[in-house]
């Protein structure tokens, strides 16, 4: 299984410019219930914002928010993946990079992303199916 078989993809993926203020980024946040932005020029990534991002960068660090943009609250050159990569590779490099969003490129250009919420989601409903395996091949278990 690869990342082009899990990934959301680019219609479902959220956008914006690097001008965009740091309220608009949070609005959409809420609105489509997502916990970050890929900053894009069309299907050139130049950032993400995180949740996180905007709370420390912006709001703890003590500066006025309302002047701020996605390009102060970015992380430039985001780690990203490539469509065609294993799920479990991507696992691993999630791990190395230690980041929880990876927006997804083919040839590269932005096609989509993959969260540890979505990979959770997966291994739930593929653990949920191993697991009506097992309980179809064995005698019922009748606890103590």
């Amino acid at each position: 299984m690869t990342v082009r078989d899990i990934a959301r993809p680019r219609d479902e993926l959220v956008t914006a410019r690097e001008d965009t203020p740091i309220r608009e980024l949070a609005k959409l946040m809420e609105d489509r219930k997502v916990g970050s932005v890929v900053v894009a020029d069309g299907d050139d990534i130049r950032g993400i914002v995180t949740d996180r991002d905007i709370a420390l960068k912006c709001v703890a660090a003590g500066g006025d928010a309302s002047g701020m943009t996605a390009r102060d609250a970015m992380t430039e050159r985001p780690f990203t993946v490539d469509a065609d990569v294993g799920v479990f590779d991507l696992f691993r490099q999630m791990r190395e990079h230690g980041v929880r969003r990876a927006p997804i490129t083919d040839g590269g250009r932005l096609t989509g992303i993959v969260t540890m919420d979505d990979l959770l989601v997966l291994l739930q409903d593929e653990m949920h199916e191993l697991t009506e395996i097992i309980r179809a091949e064995s005698p019922p278990y009748t606890p103590a």
